[in-house]
């Protein structure tokens, strides 16, 4: 099945951090999904989170499938401690989206938890018994 959202014409654009938990867990949720795409409902805001290789986006789950907002260009490499939250650009495609954003960051964090939360765990790992050398 083949899903598409339109992107309407840039209003603004901002530089803005992410804090490094939030970065980390779209990550690891993104290689771990080992698709193109991870969509993400923000059932709290009827939002729709979809993350991909370049960026984070935000469509209205109420709405039509135009893409409001966009998280890209994320800079995790400008930091010196992986404590410290990651610079991004947050585009806005829709005119008085600024508002949500702070909400609409807590609740895509509580969403990635979940969603976290839900996936199976991996397993595969085992543990090696050493003995110390001078115990025989």
């Amino acid at each position: 099945m083949d899903i598409s959202f339109k992107r309407g014409p840039e209003i603004s654009r901002e530089t803005r951090a992410l804090p490094a938990d939030h970065y980390r867990l779209i990550r690891l949720l993104f290689h771990r999904n080992k698709r193109d795409s991870l969509f993400v409902p923000i059932r709290s805001m009827q939002y729709l989170g979809i993350i991909d290789r370049e960026e984070v986006v935000f469509v209205d789950g109420l709405g039509i499938r135009v893409i409001e907002l966009a998280w890209r260009d994320f800079k995790p490499g400008e930091r010196d401690d992986l404590q410290v939250p990651v610079s991004y650009t947050c585009i806005h495609y829709r005119s008085g989206r600024r508002e949500i954003l702070p909400r609409l960051q807590s609740e895509f964090f509580k969403a990635l938890k979940l969603l976290e939360q839900r996936q199976p765990s991996t397993g595969g790992g085992s543990v090696t018994h050493l003995r110390h050398l001078g115990s025989e």
